[in-house]
């Protein structure tokens, strides 16, 4: 009593009725032996640029897919986190999909296996959910039975959703720090609540090593060399071209 019956997720390819899957362009050329997976258990694909994330497969559910080395290697870029966010802005219900073998993390000396199940504990308590299979054959079956859950079962129709726009100037502040290099979202709060503003803030970066935590010298450095670098526009970096 009370409990579905789990048929109507796993009924297979020779039903008549398929779930259609958008897959962003980019990710298609990456891998298309998830595409010629998916084609091949009878699903729709549909190929084109996404605005954020790598598969949509419902007006609600949608995937951005790392592989376990592209997933640690994010990590030290700092840029996973603001493109989930974005994901998480646009869909309801964002997923991060890590594929591969994850105790490899074990063997990067470049990254402490800490730092990794702290991000994706971060994450999970941020609302992305996560997802592990460990070879792109799983990828394929998991992406097709979801996407027939959502379809077939539940009526949902794949729909792209556009990226929302910073919709106020607090979203602007922090979408304007957080550009900056190693700074990220939770960063950017930080120093735009230690300094007020952020142009308070870029006047202080010599104190924020000493101001914020977690922002250490190397950081810092690397930010004032944006800051203050001379600008090379193209003209200047390709020569004058017409003389």
């Amino acid at each position: 009593m009370g409990f579905e019956s789990l048929v109507p997720y796993i009924k297979g390819k020779d039903e008549v009725e398929q779930p259609t899957i958008i897959v962003d362009s980019r990710e298609a050329r990456a891998s298309p032996k998830i595409v010629k997976g998916l084609m091949e258990l009878g699903a729709d694909v549909v190929v084109k640029a996404l605005p954020k994330g790598d598969y949509v497969i419902s007006d609600e559910c949608a995937f951005e897919r790392k592989t376990v080395q592209d997933f640690v290697y994010t990590l030290t870029r700092r840029h996973l986190f603001e493109q989930l966010f974005l994901l998480k802005d646009a869909y309801p219900k964002p997923f991060i999909l890590i594929e591969g073998y994850l105790p490899i993390i074990y063997k990067f000396s470049r990254i402490q296996p800490s730092s990794v199940w702290g991000a994706m504990f971060a994450l999970a308590k941020r609302g992305i959910n996560m997802i592990h299979t460990t070879n792109y054959k799983e990828t394929v079956d998991f992406l097709y039975t979801s996407a027939r859950q959502e379809q077939i079962v539940e009526r949902r129709i794949p729909a792209v959703h556009p990226v929302k726009k910073l919709e106020t100037t607090a979203d602007a502040q922090i979408f304007f720090i957080s550009s900056l290099p190693n700074i990220g979202r939770e960063k950017a709060v930080s120093i735009l609540r230690s300094y007020g503003n952020p142009f308070n803030a870029l006047a202080s970066v010599d104190r924020w090593a000493r101001d914020i935590r977690g922002l250490g010298p190397k950081i810092v450095e690397k930010v004032k060399r944006i800051l203050y670098t001379p600008f090379e526009g193209e003209e200047e970096q390709n020569g004058s071209g017409s003389e």
